[in-house]
């Protein structure tokens, strides 16, 4: 009997971690999903540009973002004047 208890309680060790590491797979599959992964980033650009506390927008971010855009639009406009 007292060989039974400790092969019951390895058992019930095995069980707990199997359902751990079922938990964990299907964390890590949720995780790689490209939906997931392409939310993950579109809320990391939005907190770049957005407060996610009082949900104002950031306007120095705002305007980097902007000028840097101008700034590349102008370059190539510049470099397509060059060429010709």
């Amino acid at each position: 009997m007292s060989q039974d208890q400790p092969l019951s309680a390895l058992e019930q060790e095995i069980e707990e971690t199997r359902e751990r590491l079922a938990a964990t797979i299907d964390q890590l599959v949720y995780r790689v999903q490209p939906k997931t992964i392409v939310g993950r980033q579109v809320e990391s650009i939005k907190g770049h540009f957005v407060d996610r506390q009082t949900g104002q927008p950031r306007t120095d971010n705002i305007l980097k973002a902007a000028g840097a855009a101008v700034a590349v639009v102008g370059f190539f406009v510049f470099v397509r004047r060059v060429v010709r």
